[in-house]
């Protein structure tokens, strides 16, 4: 597997949002794997938010929260995956 490309630092459960400490960029349209102890899924990335100022994309270190299909955990990473490939 990659590097990972930031980790969670904190879930917001009501509104299903991440936020993330990334050390590489991230755009609309890419798709993530969260993974951790018990976390393992993967989505697209489709919001981008800073500061409630919606992105469209952001650059390595900055935290960037982002609407989740799923239960994240703080410390989980984030890597950045190619749905095409198996």
């Amino acid at each position: 597997m990659t590097n990972p490309i930031g980790k969670v630092t904190h879930y917001y459960n009501r509104i299903g949002v991440a936020v993330l400490a990334l050390n590489a960029g991230l755009k609309l349209g890419d798709w993530v794997q969260f993974l951790g102890f018990s976390t393992d899924f993967e989505q697209p990335v489709d919001s981008l938010e800073i500061n409630h100022q919606k992105l469209t994309a952001v650059g390595p270190g900055q935290e960037v929260a982002m609407k989740v299909n799923d239960r994240v955990r703080a410390g989980d990473e984030v890597y950045r995956v190619n749905p095409d490939i198996p």
